[in-house]
């Protein structure tokens, strides 16, 4: 199994000018992938010049062609891979978005979009202090930190905001867990990140006091530096200052401080599931979009990252060899009573106690859910 490596750059002023050159190519080339493709096509996937979509074989032998041109001769000044999979990373995504699995691509924004570029597999070498970037050198990482003498897929260097990174796949033997006949039905939700049929409950992050804190200096800031772009509007235009620009990183961090916080959550929690060594986890197919629109809970569910938590189960239980089901949209785990079967008729989201008008079962509605997904079974 392929398993992603994730380890921090120390570049020099110098390299990191080039990881940033290598950066704007990659964006620029992107943008200029979805506009070439949106010339020949609409937005239902007609037509409008009788052209076909256009491959990304094509597009390099365009972009081969425009590098040659004055006013895009800088392209060169960076590896061409960082080009080449930007193309077809273009192209990739429209191909999801006609074939219905994503949405419409969107042109990536230089303030918005993550900075992020590829690298070649065959140019990346790897030694023990340094790693090998082609067109920027060699760039001093943590001691062993990356596995030498193996092979790398997918190299891409991104900036978090504060550091750089290098992200790659390294190929990783299953390892052989004796695993027990244990089920277990983990059902998700803003109150609780997850409550399992096991006992085992795991708390709502974002309601924590150093959560908290965190986000109410980022509404502080926000505020802030909105009334300093309101104090320097000139007409229609807003005067981006360097305390403006100062307190925007600031924000930035902070954003960055939440995301590395929930990540690390969701991790401890699916690796402590995992541990148990069940033979099954069952979960629930989440309609995380549905679920958006609600506009009183949209908030608290984005801020959850069920998707990332489910995403994450899912690899976890594939490299241990436990088996991962995902139930039915439909299946009313919550109305159905875990002790005699009785299926309620309505069950409204401020009932967080269920009674059972039949065995007369009192119980959390969670953990009640969580017990009915751990014995739910396919039908073949």
């Amino acid at each position: 199994m392929i398993l992603g490596k994730k380890v921090r750059l120390f570049p020099t002023k110098e390299q990191e000018q080039k990881l940033w050159q290598s950066v704007g190519t990659a964006r620029f080339i992107y943008n200029w992938t979805l506009a070439r493709q949106e010339e020949n096509y609409t937005l239902k996937g007609t037509r409008k010049n009788g052209g076909k979509f256009i491959s990304d074989g094509d597009l390099r032998k365009e972009l081969t062609i425009l590098k040659k041109t004055e006013e895009l001769k800088w392209l060169s000044g960076v590896s061409n891979n960082v080009a080449k999979q930007a193309v077809k990373d273009g192209c990739e995504a429209y191909k999801k978005f006609f074939k219905g699995l994503a949405d419409r691509p969107r042109f990536k924004n230089r303030r918005k979009s993550k900075p992020s570029f590829y690298n070649d597999t065959s140019k990346l070498k790897v030694k023990e202090r340094l790693v090998l970037i082609e067109k920027v050198g060699w760039i001093d990482v943590k001691k062993h930190s990356i596995p030498m003498n193996v092979k790398y897929t997918n190299p891409r260097i991104n900036f978090d905001g504060k550091y750089w990174f290098i992200a790659v796949g390294i190929e990783k033997e299953n390892p052989i867990v004796k695993l027990t006949n244990e089920s277990i039905g983990i059902d998700v939700g803003v109150k609780d990140l997850a409550i399992c049929s096991n006992g085992m409950t795991f708390k709502n992050i974002n309601k924590t006091k150093v959560v908290k804190q965190i986000e109410k200096r980022l509404r502080r800031l926000q505020r802030r530096v909105s009334r300093k772009y309101l104090k320097n509007k000139e007409g229609s235009k807003f005067v981006k200052t360097s305390n403006i620009i100062k307190i925007e990183k600031q924000i930035k961090l902070l954003h960055r401080t939440l995301a590395n916080i929930r990540s690390n959550h969701s991790h401890q929690a699916t690796n402590k599931i995992v541990k148990t060594k069940p033979s099954r986890v069952v979960m629930e197919t989440l309609n995380i979009k549905g679920m958006m629109k609600n506009r009183h809970l949209s908030k608290a569910i984005a801020k959850q990252c069920l998707y990332e938590f489910k995403r994450q189960m899912q690899y976890k239980c594939e490299f241990y060899g436990i088996e991962f089901v995902e139930v039915d949209r439909w299946y009313p785990s919550s109305k159905i009573c875990s002790e005699c079967g009785h299926t309620k008729p309505k069950l409204s989201l401020s009932e967080r106690t269920y009674i059972c008008e039949e065995c007369g079962c009192v119980i959390d509605r969670d953990y009640n859910a969580s017990i009915n997904l751990s014995r739910y079974e396919l039908v073949v």
